[in-house]
């Protein structure tokens, strides 16, 4: 028998069933139909099918009259995955196309083109790519597409959804979706999360967005800015929430109906917009109790050009690290101060500590998550002269990521 056949395994006196999986030990592992992989004892295998390829044949898509024309370019990711039974891994093997082809509800939305810019899982993602996704996304609404979707691996998606949110202004949707689970699950959630995608890609929300499932149930996927997400579970389908602010809106999956909480960006009102320049020698650092302040120093003495750095609560580090803080804005190099609490806003003036940071020159990184702050001072010093005109558009609201006030219940 060979990988990827369907066998039945007899274990005792039960009998299960499921493709046979590769194996380190003695024992025969098999995916269940639910889409877990389980390894047996086996007292007698016997063959039920052979194993035949599950690559989807594309076929052509074709323009429909009177539908919109949205864009569907595939990075990788969960949602172009499937299972290689000669490894047992998860891989990114579906294009863009073989998407379509196995969700036919997306042809009732719109026409489509697509487009394969890489194949890869995202914790590969680095800044290149970005503005590799960023001239590709703005190419095709030049070429007159009415909205963009991108397929992303959900690890590292919402700092691609922020990079996008820096480096275009759209005027019309763009919308990042993925899913936690692979399509060739039963569980999986990326026809449901596909589906509202493109529904979003064909409304009224000009901005960068990310689209994905809200609830344990499949009734509906929330609409988040691209520049207020977080992935906050590891396998949950409905891992994504927003923070510090409510999500644009939601997407009801059965009647695809879109129900918005807030403003938003709306099509056409503002032309395509690229600056598409990156600075990657940039550094997070999350401060914790104990640790040396030459973790600091190491960025400076390195090269960096620019850090964040992930403070506790109200957004301090201690005072040993002051006199580094110094040294780094002494040599231009901009430092941006979050919290590791992620929902509320910092503030350096209550405690003496955060004074003192302030006037060795740390600058307040507001209500920004930690991950949107290192995208945007790389986008900022890849658009800007030098450390104090980098430092203006640090504070200012570029892509939604700021707000003057922090709602209490959000």
């Amino acid at each position: 028998m060979d990988l990827g056949d369907k066998i039945s395994v007899l274990c005792g006196k039960t009998s299960y069933e499921g493709i046979l999986m590769p194996s380190r030990s003695d024992n025969t592992v098999i995916k269940l139909k639910n889409g877990y992989n389980v390894g047996l004892r086996a007292d007698k295998i016997e063959l039920l099918e052979k194993g035949q390829s599950v690559s989807l044949p594309q076929k052509a898509l074709h323009k429909r009259e009177g539908l919109p024309q949205v864009s569907i370019l595939s990075t990788g990711g969960t949602i172009a995955s499937k299972v290689d039974y000669r490894t047992g891994a998860v891989t990114s093997q579906f294009s863009a196309g073989e998407i379509i082809s196995a969700i036919p509800e997306l042809e009732e939305i719109a026409s489509y083109n697509a487009r394969v810019i890489y194949t890869i899982l995202s914790e590969n993602m680095r800044a290149e790519y970005w503005i590799e996704l960023a001239r590709a996304v703005a190419a095709e609404i030049r070429s007159g597409s009415q909205g963009v979707i991108v397929t992303h691996g959900t690890d590292t998606m919402t700092y691609t959804a922020a990079a996008l949110s820096f480096m275009i202004r759209t005027p019309v949707p763009i919308v990042m979706v993925g899913s936690q689970r692979s399509s060739d699950r039963p569980s999986s959630d990326a026809a449901m999360n596909a589906i509202c995608a493109a529904t979003v890609a064909v409304s009224d929300i000009a901005e960068v967005s990310l689209v994905m499932h809200a609830g344990t149930s499949d009734d509906y996927c929330s609409i988040h800015r691209g520049t207020r997400v977080r992935k906050m579970h590891t396998s949950r389908r409905d891992a994504f929430q927003s923070v510090n602010r409510q999500p644009i809106g939601r997407v009801d999956y059965l009647s695809r109906k879109i129900q918005t909480f807030g403003s938003y960006r709306r099509r056409g009102q503002t032309d395509l917009e690229l600056s598409d320049r990156l600075e990657p020698r940039c550094a997070l650092v999350k401060y914790v109790p104990g640790a040396s302040s030459a973790i600091l120093d190491y960025y400076v003495d390195a090269g960096y050009r620019g850090i964040v750095l992930e403070g506790t609560g109200l957004g301090h580090v201690s005072s040993e690290w002051i006199p580094s803080i110094k040294r780094a804005a002494d040599a231009g190099i901009p430092v941006v101060v979050t919290s590791q609490c992620l929902r509320g806003r910092i503030c350096d003036r209550v405690y003496d500590t955060g004074r003192y940071m302030l006037a060795a020159g740390a600058v307040e990184g507001r209500d920004m998550l930690p991950e949107v702050a290192l995208v945007k001072m790389m986008w900022a010093l890849g658009n800007t002269s030098g450390r104090e005109e980098a430092l203006e558009v640090m504070s200012r609201s570029m892509a939604g990521e700021i707000s003057d006030s922090t709602p209490a219940t959000v």
